[in-house]
């Protein structure tokens, strides 16, 4: 098998990244439009992740937040993201690199995507393949989701989950 030297595979979840990127750019500065709302699954020891010890020691391995009603100061750089959230009636400020993102969903149009656990930026060449990111139409179910407060019913994603391929929008 021939070696990917140009590694499309880092190529593509970077893209897909971008997406995430500019989509909560659009929310910072407009808030968000009609239904929509988003779930963030992150890994909470990732490096760059910022959350307060009481948080980190509940959810130690990941967690999701949901961007809906309540949130505040929702601040997007070309790495990461900052954003306010109250936790049992608790205001914390988070941080959330967007290389230690594992999944964000749109429930209102049933529109996600999903990196695979342990992928990391490539820095050099040596380092093993990262497999592909996914774009999904339901996310994979969150281990312990985090709701801001009040929590309205989320829509419930659909049971089975459709892999949306890139080529499909492609023109042929």
């Amino acid at each position: 098998m021939a070696t990917d030297l140009i590694r499309y595979d880092v190529l593509a979840r970077d893209a897909l990244r971008g997406v995430l990127r500019q989509v909560l750019t659009d929310a910072a500065e407009h808030g968000l439009p009609g239904e929509h709302h988003f779930f963030i699954t992150f890994l909470s020891k990732a490096d760059g992740v910022k959350i307060s010890p009481r948080l980190l020691a509940q959810y130690p391995e990941e967690m999701t937040i949901i961007l809906q009603h309540q949130f505040w100061d929702l601040i997007v750089a070309d790495d990461r993201f900052e954003v306010g959230l109250s936790f049992g009636g608790i205001p914390e400020r988070l941080v959330v690199p967007f290389s230690a993102i594992k999944s964000f969903f749109d429930p209102s149009v049933q529109f996600g995507l999903q990196f695979e656990s342990g992928e990391t930026d490539a820095s050099s060449t040596n380092l093993p393949a990262v497999p592909s990111p996914s774009a999904v139409t339901a996310p994979a179910a969150p281990a312990q989701p985090v709701a801001p407060e009040p929590v309205d019913e989320p829509a419930k994603p659909s049971e089975g989950a459709e892999v949306v391929r890139l080529d499909r929008f492609r023109k042929k």
